[in-house]
Parts: structure tokens; sequence; C-alpha cells
């Protein structure tokens, strides 16, 4: 209990935005499907500039949470077809260059200093920091988990930048690119953000993705703890 009352003090901005991270999504994509289904030609017929427009737009939504990033992908698909990919490739980049930036300057690297009064757990942080390539990628491969918390969590992390900025890319491209095909095929906006229809192949894809994701972050948080157990165990 002393752990915990301590850990919200110190970090109340911290695990605030955190929670707000996970909340926003929700209230983002329900307000931009009504707008949709209010507008759906909005989206129609868009210049270049207005492309561009676009993605820097949802580039800033993603980042703050305020569109989830399967609601992007399919809304883009949707209206934009397959030459809107490699404009959305770099929405998803830079929201990750934009989340991970505003997450460190508002942490300051306060759970960090807060983690070194614990030593083992600041010590199974820094094994999983070792290994961020993986972590990274994992944690962005599965659709469950959202994009705009994940960020802030591996900020708060001090991942490296640069090799966050490209893993994520990296993971998300996988569930990305199938959502972005589902886009491509659907008649309807609406019914498809209602719906998406991904049929059976679909849903098995799903599911790989997420028990990759979650074997995978098991498997590198069981061996950080593994790892930090054996050194504490040679200092004796």
């Amino acid at each position: 209990m002393l752990f915990l009352k301590e850990l919200f003090q110190k970090n109340a901005s911290t695990l605030l935005s955190m929670f707000l991270l996970v909340a926003l999504p929700v209230l983002g994509s329900s307000s931009l499907s009504y707008v949709l289904y209010r507008n759906q030609a909005l989206l129609e017929q868009l210049t270049p500039g207005q492309s561009i427009f676009y993605f820097v737009v949802i580039a800033f939504t993603m980042a703050f949470a305020l569109t989830p990033t399967t609601f992007v992908a399919l809304v883009t698909g949707f209206y934009l077809g397959w030459p809107g990919l490699p404009g959305m490739v770099l929405a998803y980049a830079l929201a990750a260059f934009i989340g991970y930036h505003i997450a460190a300057s508002l942490d300051h690297g306060k759970m960090l200093h807060f983690l070194h009064h614990f030593p083992k757990a600041d010590a199974v942080m820094k094994e999983l920091k070792t290994q961020s390539w993986q972590l990274i990628i994992l944690t962005r491969i599965s659709p469950v988990l959202p994009f705009a918390l994940m960020t802030f969590v591996l900020a708060v992390m001090r991942v490296d930048a640069r090799r966050f900025l490209v893993a994520s890319v990296i993971g998300m491209l996988p569930r990305s690119l199938f959502f972005y095909w589902l886009g491509t095929k659907a008649q309807d906006v609406v019914a498809l953000l209602q719906d998406p229809d991904t049929g059976t192949m679909g849903k098995l894809l799903v599911i790989g993705l997420v028990a990759i994701s979650l074997f995978g972050l098991y498997y590198l948080f069981n061996r950080a703890l593994q790892r930090t157990l054996s050194k504490d165990a040679g200092k004796k």
C-alpha cells in the first residue's frame, strides 16, 4: 500500500495522462464515426494539398489518442485507397514522434527516478531497455494495445528515440495493412466502422497477432526478471 501511495503521489501527472490515453480513443472514434455518418462524402475527392493536411491532422489525433490507429486505417483505406497508404505510414511515424516527445516532456524522467527506490524493478526496466527492439515491435503488433498509451509507456522508459520510431512503424505494418485492405474493399464507411467484416481468416490473423504480442511480451519480461535475479544471486 505504501508503494502505491508513493507511486500516485510522485507520478500523478504521468498516471493521469496514461488514463486519458486509454479513455480518449473511445470518445474520439465515436465522435468521428458520427461526423462521417452525417457527412459520408467529407473525405471524397481530396486534392493533393487537402490529402497532406488530412495526414497531418490524423497524425496529431493519433498522437493525442483521439483516433485509434485501426479506425484511421479503415477510413483512409476506404476514402483514399492504396495510393493513400504511404501517407498513412508517414502519419503513423509522425504520430509516434509527436507522442514520444510529448510524453518525455510530461514525465521528465520522474517514473524512472521513482523506480530507483525499488532496485529490482529498476533492474528489470534496464534489462527490458536492452531488448527495446523486440519490446517496441511486440507492443505495436497487437491490435488491442492502444497506440498512444504504448507510445507514452515506451517514452517514459526512455527507449532510444530513433529505434522507437523505426520499430514502431515496422511493428504497426502487419495489422495496419490488414485493416487498410478491409477499408479498400468496403462499400459503406458507416457499416465498415460499425462492424468491420474481417472474415474467418481475418479473425485468425488478429488472434494470432494478439497471441504473438502477449506471449512475446511475457517472454521478454520473464527473461528480464530471471536475468535480474541471477545478477542479484551472483553478487551474494
